[in-house]
């Protein structure tokens, strides 16, 4: 595309080269490893679910029984397709009989491998057929209402009750929404299993399970039909159950998943190289199932200053839109994330963000840009938050953002009223219907504040890639070149559930997915 901000794009491609050694480079890593919940991911692919009388997910039963007794290098699939061949029972009938101490998996007279992953390969390519289903029926659902041009405004919802988060969540669609976002309980992303069933009872938020999923992806599509719409929903696919999320999303047809490659080590604490493997198979899975990921570099600038370190939020996104590529996604499916975050006593600070927006269209052109909206520095006075959020509004207009996280009013207040949704809604779409086609009808001054700013991110952005090749992206993380939050290699949760692979290890489901809509 034509640049409006004059923008060196070799300079920009040099960057981009730079992210992708970065990534292979790490892959080469991630190549090597399988963790306990990519492990879980796979088991639920293969049809094991629900939880034993204690409410342990069979899952996770079946995982740490096979670790425990030294066999995760293999691959559960490798075990549990021995035991479907040699007891003819079902995925779910030999977790069962493992979780009541009926069978030792890794005690069984292992069978011959071909016939093994003949077996496990049927049942998976099963699996992907209904995913496949699932994104036909969203296409079907997009061609019968039509999809909308313009920015789809995205709201969320967080009572802790998915029955009550149902009816916020229809009230928003009716309001105007297009993408829901049911926010996660607080927390929950330290948890190393994923809770099955409905809940009712969360703080902050509302516990991701696969009932959960299926239960609001029914009433928007209701909703949708009623409204002729399509509602998109969007969940969180983060934390130390990535894959796991990845797959009871794309089973129940989400649409949207918070799904970064760097999110959990530099804010949740989770140890690097275990996000880094699991980051790779819930991309796969996500890809595969024609889900958008939206990547967090938007939560760098709530712990750094939005201009000083607006270079790393280019960079990081650079590196995102890399790891998306190895893991299969398309362009279309990476909504890489920025923010709304300039200090508002900042002179000129709207310059500023229109020239990072614009940058990042201009940079990554097929992308559908998350743009999140002031947080930071909200202060309870209603009235300048509104504004703010006006502004917000019309950089996202201008620059033709795509996902667009609508900013509250009472923002650090509490959890939005359906009322404080609805004026979002309404500011939102007020400013751009009267400003839909500014950003087609301006330009900006050549050798201006806006040129000026952009060109000055890009340059250093591309340093820092260099910087980080040359050091290594886990060398990174330890020095804190993101958020200005340090993590050790070592450190962080999760990293006992990271085990490395053998040459017999077995994931049905990279060849079967990878490349996205094969």
């Amino acid at each position: 595309m034509e640049s409006k901000l004059n923008l060196d794009f070799k300079t920009a491609e040099h960057a981009r080269q730079t992210a992708k050694r970065i990534a292979e480079t790490t892959h080469g890593f991630i190549e090597k490893h399988t963790s306990v919940t990519v492990e879980r991911a796979i088991l639920r692919l293969l049809g094991v679910d629900g939880a034993d009388e204690m409410g342990i997910p069979y899952p996770n039963i079946i995982v740490d029984h096979i670790k425990d007794k030294g066999g995760l290098t293999t691959g559960a699939a490798v075990y549990l397709g021995n035991a479907i061949l040699q007891k003819k029972m079902t995925a779910q009938e030999i977790a069962e009989m493992v979780a009541k101490g009926g069978l030792d998996l890794v005690a069984l007279p292992m069978g011959n491998m071909f016939e093994i992953k003949n077996t496990i390969s049927t049942i998976a390519k099963k699996t992907v057929e209904r995913i496949k289903s699932n994104r036909e029926q969203r296409d079907k659902y997009l061609e019968k209402y039509g999809d909308k041009k313009g920015p789809y405004l995205y709201v969320i919802v967080a009572t802790g009750n998915i029955y009550e988060d149902i009816t916020q969540a229809v009230a928003a669609a009716k309001q105007g929404a297009d993408v829901i976002a049911v926010i996660r309980t607080t927390g929950q992303s330290l948890l190393d299993y994923v809770p099955f069933g409905a809940t009712t009872e969360g703080f902050g938020g509302t516990y991701a399970t696969q009932e959960n999923f299926r239960l609001m992806r029914k009433a928007l599509d209701d909703a949708g039909a009623e409204l002729g719409r399509y509602i998109r929903l969007c969940n969180y696919c983060s934390g130390l159950c990535m894959p796991e999320i990845a797959a009871m999303g794309a089973l129940e047809r989400l649409d949207v998943m918070l799904n970064d490659a760097l999110y959990g080590i530099l804010f949740r604490d989770i140890n690097m190289q275990r996000t880094m493997v699991d980051q790779y198979f819930s991309r796969m899975i996500n890809g595969f199932a024609g889900v958008i990921i939206n990547t967090g570099e938007d939560n760098y600038l709530t712990t750094d200053d939005a201009y000083e370190s607006a270079h790393t939020v280019l960079a990081s996104q650079f590196i995102n839109e890399q790891f998306a590529v190895i893991a299969g996604l398309k362009e279309e499916q990476m909504g890489l994330g920025h923010a709304f975050e300039m200090e508002p006593t900042m002179k000129n600070g709207f310059l500023y963000e229109l020239a990072q927006a614009q940058m990042a269209r201009e940079i990554f052109p097929k992308a559908p840009l998350k743009y999140m909206p002031p947080t930071k520095f909200m202060t309870g006075n209603i009235f300048r938050g509104h504004v703010q959020d006006a502004l917000f509004n019309m950089v996202t207009i201008m620059t033709g953002q795509k996902i667009h996280l609508l900013g509250m009013l009472t923002e650090a207040i509490h959890t939005p009223f359906m009322s404080d949704r609805y004026l979002a809604i309404e500011n939102a779409a007020y400013i751009f219907n009267n400003m839909e086609d500014l950003g087609e009808e301006i330009s900006f001054k050549k050798g201006g504040i806006i040129e000026k700013r952009a060109d000055e991110v890009l340059r250093e952005a591309d340093r820092m890639l260099e910087e980080i090749e040359h050091l290594g992206l886990f060398k990174t993380l330890e020095m804190g070149k993101f958020a200005g939050v340090k993590r050790p290699v070592n450190g962080g949760k999760g990293l006992d559930g990271l085990v490395e692979k053998d040459k017999n290890y077995f994931n049905p489901f990279e060849e079967l997915m990878l490349g996205g809509t094969k």
